[in-house]
C-alpha cells in the first residue's frame, strides 16, 4: 500500500514540475492573492506595491469584505538578493467565504441598508474570485496566523488550486500579533512550505519575495 502511495506522490510531483517548467517559460506572470476575509491580502498587496512601485493598491479595514472587487496592478517588478528580476501582474481578490450574512456587518457598526449592500457585493466578489482562478499562474494563499487554519474555506481554496495544478505559496500573516501560531498552519498543511510574515510591519517580507523567485524565477 505504501508503494502505491509513493508512486502517486512521485507522479504528482512530476506533473507539478512539468507545469512549473511551463509557467517559468512565460514572460508575463499573473499572481493572485487568495484567502479568507481579513487575512491580510490587501495589506500584502499594498506592501508589495509600496516596496516596488511607491503606491498602494487598495483600502484596508477591520470590517470583513472591504475588498469586494478584483483589484489588479500591472507590471510589478521585484528583485531578489542576486539582482534577478521578476515581473508580474498582481491580483488582489475578495475574501472567500462559505456564508455571508448582512447581520454580521451590522454587528460591526453598519446600518441595515449598507450592511445588505455590502453582503450583496461581497457575495458577487466571491464568485468573481473563483472565476479568476483559471487566470492565475501562481497563487499566494494568505492565512491569518492567529486563526485556526483548518477551515472549510482554506481547504476548498487549496483543493481547487491543487486540482488545477496551479503553483501555491502559503503565507502565514500577522506574525506581529501575540496569538500568532505558524506551527498550526504547518501542521494543517504539511505538504507546503510556509512563509511567515507581518505585512503590516514588513517582517520577513524579503522571505516572501525570495519564495516567489523560488517558484517563478
Amino acid at each position: 500500500m505504501r508503494e502505491v502511495t509513493t508512486m502517486i506522490e512521485l507522479i504528482q510531483t512530476f506533473i507539478k514540475k512539468v507545469f512549473r517548467d511551463i509557467f517559468r517559460k512565460r514572460r508575463k506572470w499573473k499572481i493572485g492573492l487568495y484567502g479568507p476575509p481579513n487575512a491580510g491580502k490587501t495589506t500584502i498587496a499594498n506592501r508589495i506595491c509600496q516596496d516596488w512601485l511607491g503606491e498602494e493598491l487598495g483600502v484596508v479595514s477591520t470590517i470583513a469584505h472591504e475588498t469586494r472587487e478584483i483589484q489588479l496592478k500591472e507590471q510589478v517588478t521585484i528583485k531578489n538578493k542576486n539582482g534577478n528580476e521578476l515581473t508580474f501582474s498582481l491580483v488582489d481578490t475578495p475574501g472567500i467565504a462559505t456564508k455571508i450574512d448582512y447581520e454580521d456587518f451590522m454587528k460591526s457598526g453598519l446600518k441595515a441598508k449598507e450592511a445588505k449592500e455590502r453582503a450583496k457585493e461581497a457575495t458577487k466578489g466571491v464568485i468573481e474570485s473563483i472565476k479568476w482562478l483559471d487566470e492565475m499562474d501562481l497563487v499566494i494563499v494568505v492565512l491569518d496566523s492567529t486563526q485556526d487554519p483548518y477551515t472549510q474555506v482554506n481547504i476548498t481554496i487549496i483543493g481547487n488550486l491543487q486540482a488545477r495544478y496551479i503553483p501555491v505559496l502559503l503565507v502565514a500573516n500577522k506574525l506581529d500579533l501575540k496569538k500568532a501560531d505558524i506551527k498550526r498552519i504547518e501542521a494543517a498543511f504539511p505538504q507546503y512550505d510556509i512563509v511567515g510574515i507581518s505585512a503590516k510591519n514588513g517582517t520577513n517580507i524579503d522571505e516572501l519575495y525570495e519564495a516567489l523567485f523560488a517558484i517563478a524565477g
